[in-house]
């Protein structure tokens, strides 16, 4: 079984990917993990794409089922091998970027706000993220990039629209899995 779960950032993608993971017992990867480098502050240093996409191919091979998170629309063609679900979330953005804006906070305190270069990290992804729906420019990974993915993909996909509970988003996951027939095969290694 391979899975992938994708959507704006603050869209809850990480979280829902790693409950579905927890409950149906398979690995979860997170896109940000190959992307980014490891830094303080983090996800300001990004991975040389060919070793970001050595290092994920490695790691999906080495499993039966996985669950992989996060926009991988620009990573390059036949990187991937063909996804038996593709999850695609969305959220209004005005509950994205209050999500955002909160997470930042718990992550890294009123540095955001008091240190001059943090606050401007801050801003500036915000300013990324809110483009996800207004597409001004600013990013390449907005909703009109992600709509035309999907509309070329052959694999099948399920949309969920809104601010369902984590348990709601989770059956309608486990619903559409049988639906299409989608079977885990035993893996003992997570």
């Amino acid at each position: 079984m391979k899975l992938h779960i994708f959507g704006a950032s603050g869209s809850g993608v990480t979280t829902l990917g790693q409950l579905v993971g927890k409950k149906l017992g398979v690995k979860y990867f997170d896109s940000d993990d190959y992307f980014w480098l490891k830094t303080e502050p983090p996800f300001t240093h990004r991975r040389d794409p060919n070793e970001r996409n050595q290092l994920i191919a490695k790691d999906l091979s080495e499993k039966e089922n996985w669950i992989l998170g996060g926009s991988i629309i620009h990573w390059g063609d036949n990187l991937f091998p063909d996804f038996d679900l593709i999850i695609f979330l969305y959220l209004p953005n005005e509950i994205r970027i209050e999500r955002l804006k909160k997470r930042e906070l718990e992550r890294s305190g009123d540095i955001i706000y008091t240190d001059p270069k943090r606050a401007k990290q801050f801003n500036d992804f915000i300013s990324w993220a809110t483009d996800y729906d207004h597409n001004t420019g600013i990013a390449n990974r907005t909703l009109k990039a992600h709509e035309t993915w999907l509309a070329h993909t052959k694999n099948p996909v399920l949309k969920i629209i809104g601010n369902q509970t984590l348990d709601e988003k989770l059956e309608l996951i486990l619903e559409k899995l049988k639906e299409v027939n989608i079977v885990i095969r035993n893996d003992t290694s997570m």
